[in-house]
């Protein structure tokens, strides 16, 4: 997988990663909750997937080359963009009416 390819996946998965706790009833994808899931969490499973979709990220870069340091900026723009990335999610869930 070339460089660019990988960027682009990463870039792929953490948009569906970061709208996941959004558009599913259940934790993670997986485990169906006994109550309907709150807004609390849907941000900590959101936490879960950024580091999930970063752990990715840094597995792909160390199989490109050597893994680049990476400093609080580097982590504080990767949060923004993320949360950036699951505005359409959270858009869908809580601004749209939906017809039950």
């Amino acid at each position: 997988m070339s460089q660019s390819v990988s960027v682009w996946f990463v870039v792929l998965a953490a948009f569906c990663a970061a709208n996941l706790p959004f558009v599913s009833h259940r934790i993670l994808a997986l485990v169906r909750p006994a109550q309907p899931k709150t807004l609390g969490i849907r941000l900590l499973e959101l936490l879960v997937l950024y580091f999930l979709a970063g752990g990715v990220g840094l597995l792909l870069e160390k199989r490109v080359g050597q893994i680049a340091p990476q400093t609080w900026e580097f982590y504080a723009i990767t949060a923004t963009l993320f949360v950036t990335f699951a505005f359409p999610g959270f858009v869908y869930r809580y601004l749209l009416k939906h017809r039950d």
